[in-house]
């Protein structure tokens, strides 16, 4: 059950030796592991038993990154967690999300009081659900021996039938009737009052160090824990941490691994106040610092000098040996006790910290203030965090707090959370009934939006009846988009400066009538001040660009508002904008070596121009940095900020654009048919065709790149940028292939994300899967993908490609009714009756990019696929691909059919796209054209790494077993094997398997060096 991910938990009562089934379990698996586990006494601390797991401070508020966080750290180990019923509700929440990728055992003690709900969901993650019985007689008895070893067998056997087989209760009763103890009477339960009476034998200050660090959940040091540490110490109760984590003491310098090891999981003291300094406050119960006693010989509060403690530097920090035994340490105190001692530590540690603290201690009144003067000095999510924590104490909150709450929530990405803090039940004013509305309309509940806000007077300050006029336009354009449009014009009536956040709202509606001028409105949305309304523009823009097909526009904007989501910890909005980028780079598609350009205009061209409206990542005038222009060729690079490549390209000596391109001509994105997909282009095929096949002409020239004018379209001819003597360079991002891509959206799509975010990069990944031939990989992604446009497309065209045609006639419910997804659909579902015979033309939907409509139309007609495949050369290379084996597959001219079959199929092993190539060959084979299969670009050698994968393939070996043999990832594996596939030709894994051993044997001994000498 631990040989793959999944959820294994084990149950049973008390001392039933859950630990010890944990150990053993851990001991007998392979590779790493990171246990940690719950703790009575802090229960509410969130993540307390993941964070010490994984040795790491973990952002418990937000359950999706706590488990990402997680995930990161264990990877390909096992994560153990002991004691679950102890754990908080967020380790509740991220158990079942941790168990989709990562192998996890825990420990759960029945009777518990774990909520309902969340017993449920840890049982439907589980694969193995073990109750961990009581030790047979035998066991016991022999248990009872080890442990003491001088009893005579009448005392062994009192003491096995009084433990009744719980193993922590037999060593417990073992051991006293070794030191001549006997136990209290049969009502007492033997595993409390063995350890009770272990506890029993320290001294006061010791149990209380003890308990201290039960409570801590953490290392602390020596001179905090007073002279009970000598105590715990010379018990063999606690230990230096240096010693059970492997690091060196902390007064001296560590290596930079062991000192980054360190960092990660013990606290520095000065980070969390002074508690070291003379004069500083100790724990209750240390005597040497309690009132009226005196502080240890040596010590600097008795003025003498700093001294060792129990062997342990003052400085030193110390941890429990057991931590089950400092918790229960902890729980040992009385309440009082409990009280006054999560009230110092509150003292001891930082504001965000000591709010938990005395949360714990039943100070919510202190811990609402503590969380509100740590939230005055955090920012993004962790103030959200702050804040919701603040708001969610049994304490009267002031409005402007819980306002403060939702509008932090709602920037870092929580519309969820906001809504629940403001739904209180009382009126809470104007101001947080616009919030409400906000956070509804967010959450998909554009009726509960117009609900809160309908309350707000037209008297209303004007900031909130800006907020109110935007959930109500935006509410009705959800519902119902034609009475939207004339809301709006009420609406751009009455605010004749409209605030950014009406402004971003009639963008909207804009954006959905495709009023001209939409995306330059969108764009200067996403320019404002409130990281609310500029990040909810931006997503508004990225989707409405990639309907458009404007795939690099809306990669560009997303790749931007990512690094400015991420670098104020709103771990929502960064992975969906993150997916979104991948999602638009993998369908538009590119030859490793082209460019995907953005125009940068001359500012003398621009001159008496309207400055463009600016797109995040871009300069003022809405264009990319521009870099210096390198010595040789003019193509000189620079790192972005997202980490790819940088090139900027200079015009000819005319100063135009390249050869070829007329504004809304062939080379346009939206050709001759309307005002579609414009912007960015993939700059030069690279592999020229018999014919010149890369060219719509017929000639063999350089294809051009269309100089963009506001918002990446093309501008037209007379206006500035747009005459043949416009000055201007080209930014361009070098394309780093499906393979970057497609690493990226599969480590996207292993995290714990929201559905958004999840849908977009399930589908990327699938998407570049299934075109490189690897389907089953390709299937497995989209099975566990939630419903999502994107996703039911890509299945639909997963089936089509799988030679299922009948599975690919119809869309999905997730299907998208417009836009780029929407004539995608319709384009598969047509190949698929294509494919099943029937000829019968379906309705062509409306609101389609020109690519895609021009492409129905062929299809429609018969004819014009050529001129279709055309204008998608700036969308999507394989759409391209698609149209011109289309055009072989129904030209009844045997030579045009040729030439776009060969076009085809260069353009598809260029691009390492398979299963197209594939199917052009089968095309040609039909006109009996008979072609070497293998790509031009592969060579013929393979690396040994590839003949080891291909190997392994051969074997019989699935994808994550060859990743734990060959001890590389998963994903590395598939890359191999999709370089083997294309340096073979071959379409299947299966079959380049099979090439590799049939046309080069000599591959099969691993000891040969390769071209690459690995």
């Amino acid at each position: 059950m631990l040989q793959r991910p999944g959820l294994v938990v084990l149950t049973g009562p008390p001392g039933s030796g859950r630990s010890t089934a944990l150990r053993e379990i851990t001991a007998a698996v392979a590779g790493p592991v990171q246990a940690g586990g719950g703790l009575a006494m802090l229960q509410t601390v969130p993540a307390l038993a993941l964070s010490r797991a994984v040795r790491a401070r973990l952002p418990a508020d937000d359950v999706h990154l706590l488990a990402e966080a997680v995930r990161s750290r264990v990877r390909g180990g096992l994560l153990v967690l002991d004691d679950v019923h102890y754990a908080d509700p967020a380790t509740l929440a991220a158990l079942p999300l941790l168990a989709a990728h990562c192998r996890v055992l825990t420990a759960l003690r029945t009777p518990h009081r774990l909520p309902a709900e969340a017993l449920e969901a840890l049982r439907a993650a589980a694969t193995g659900w073990i109750e961990v019985p009581p030790l047979d007689r035998v066991a016991a008895l022999e248990l009872a021996r080890r442990t003491a070893g001088n009893l005579d067998e009448s005392t062994l056997a009192a003491v096995t039938d009084r433990a009744g087989g719980n193993p922590l209760a037999i060593t417990a009763l073992a051991r006293q009737a070794a030191a001549g103890r006997a136990a209290s009477g049969p009502g007492i339960d033997q595993v409390a009052y063995a350890i009770a009476t272990a506890l029993a034998d320290l001294p006061r200050p010791a149990r209380t160090a003890l308990a201290a660090l039960g409570l801590l959940g953490r290392p602390a040091p020596a001179a905090l824990l007073g002279p009970g540490a000598t105590d715990l110490l010379t018990a063999g109760l606690v230990a230096p941490a240096s010693a059970l984590l492997g690091a060196p003491a902390s007064s001296g310098p560590r290596p930079p691994r062991a000192a980054a090891a360190a960092a990660a999981s013990v606290p520095d003291p000065a980070a969390r106040g002074p508690v070291t300094s003379p004069g500083s406050a100790a724990l209750p119960g240390s005597a040497a610092f309690l009132p009226g006693s005196a502080a240890p010989p040596g010590s600097a509060a008795s003025g003498g000098s700093v001294v060792s403690v129990g062997g342990a530097a003052e400085g030193e920090m110390l941890l429990p040996v057991s931590t089950y035994v400092a918790e229960t340490a902890a729980g040992l105190l009385d309440a009082p006790a409990r009280v006054e001692l999560h009230t110092r530590l509150a003292e001891l540690t930082p504001p965000a910290e000591a709010a938990r603290h005395l949360a714990a201690a039943g100070d919510f009144a202190g811990a609402h203030r503590r969380a509100l003067v740590a939230a005055d000095h955090s920012t993004g999510g962790d103030r959200a965090a702050l804040l919701l924590f603040a708001c969610e104490l049994d304490v009267p909150v002031d409005p402007r707090v819980r306002i403060a709450a939702a509008d932090a929530a709602l920037t870092a990405g929580r519309p969820a959370a906001a809504a629940r803090v403001l739904q209180t039940g009382e009126p809470l004013g104007p101001e947080a009934d616009v919030l409400l509305g906000e956070a509804l309309l967010q959450a998909g509940d554009p009726a509960g939006a117009r609900a809160a806000v309908r309350l707000v007077p037209d008297a209303a300050t004007g900031p909130v009846l800006s907020g109110r006029d935007r959930v109500l336009l935006l509410a009705e354009l959800a519902t119902d988009p034609s009475a939207a449009q004339d809301l709006a014009g009420k609406i751009s009536a009455r605010h004749a400066q409209p605030s950014p956040g009406v402004a971003a709202a009639l963008a909207a509606v804009q954006a959905h009538f495709r009023t001209p001028g939409w995306d330059t409105a969108l764009a200067a949305a996403t320019a404002g001040g409130d990281p609310l309304i500029s990040r909810w523009s931006a997503w508004l823009l990225v989707e409405q660009l990639a309907a458009d097909g404007r795939l690099t526009e809306s990669a560009d904007v997303a790749l931007a508002a990512a690094r400015d989501s991420a670098a104020d910890l709103a771990y929502g909005w960064q992975t969906r904008f993150a997916a979104a980028a991948d999602w638009a780079l993998a369908l538009h598609g590119s030859i490793p070596g082209d460019v995907i350009t953005t125009t940068i205009p001359d500012s003398a061209s621009t001159a008496g121009a309207a400055p463009p409206a600016q797109i995040p990542g871009r300069a003022s005038d809405g264009s990319l940095p521009t870099p210096a222009p390198g010595p040789a060729d003019g193509l000189s690079p620079a790192h972005m900020p997202d980490g790819g490549l940088f090139l900027v390209h200079t015009p000819g000596p005319d100063g135009g654009s390249p050869a070829g391109h007329m504004p809304g001509g062939a080379n346009s994105p939206s050709g001759a048919d309307g005002p579609a997909a414009a912007g960015p282009v993939s700059a030069g095929a690279g592999f020229p065709a018999p014919g010149g096949a890369n060219s719509p002409s017929g000639a063999d020239e350089p294809v051009a790149v269309p100089m963009a004018g506001v918002g990446g379209r093309s501008p037209a001819p007379g206006t500035a940028g747009g005459s043949p003597g416009a000055q201007g360079a080209v930014a361009a991002r070098m394309w780093d292939g499906a393979d970057g891509v497609l690493k990226r959206a599969s480590n996207l799509t292993d995290r714990a994300l929201p559905d958004e975010a999840r849908g977009y990069a399930t589908a990327a990944a699938a998407l570049i899967e299934a075109d490189t031939g690897l389907l089953a990989a390709a299937r497995a992604h989209l099975d566990g993908g939630p419903a999502h446009p994107a996703i039911a497309w890509v299945a639909q065209e997963t089936a089509w490609l799988d030679g299922q045609p009948d599975r690919a006639t119809q869309s999905g419910p997730a299907a998208a009714e417009t836009g780029l997804l929407a004539g995608l659909h319709a384009i598969t579902a047509r190949w698929a009756a294509h494919d099943l015979g029937e000829f019968t033309a379906a309705p062509i939907p409306g609101g389609l990019p020109g690519a895609a409509r021009r492409t129905l139309t062929a299809w429609a007609t018969g004819t014009g696929f050529t001129a279709a495949a055309d204008t998608w050369r700036p969308v999507a290379l394989r759409e391209r691909i698609r149209c011109l084996l289309a055009a072989g597959v129904t030209d009844t001219d045997p030579a045009r059919a040729v030439a776009a079959l060969l076009t085809a199929e260069q353009l598809a092993d260029a691009a390492g796209l398979t299963v197209l190539a594939g199917r052009a060959r089968r095309g040609l084979r039909r006109h009996h054209v008979h072609r070497d299969t293998r790509s031009p670009r592969s060579g013929d050698q393979l690396t040994r790494r590839e003949t080891d994968v291909l190997r392994l393939v051969a074997a019989g070996e699935p994808t994550r077993r060859i990743a734990g043999q060959l001890g590389i990832s998963a994903e590395t594996v598939d890359t191999h094997i999709r370089a083997g596939m294309r340096k073979l030709g071959a379409r299947t894994r299966t079959e380049a398997a099979a090439l590799a051993f049939a046309t080069h044997p000599e591959e099969t001994d691993t000891n040969d060096t390769y071209k690459d000498g690995r």
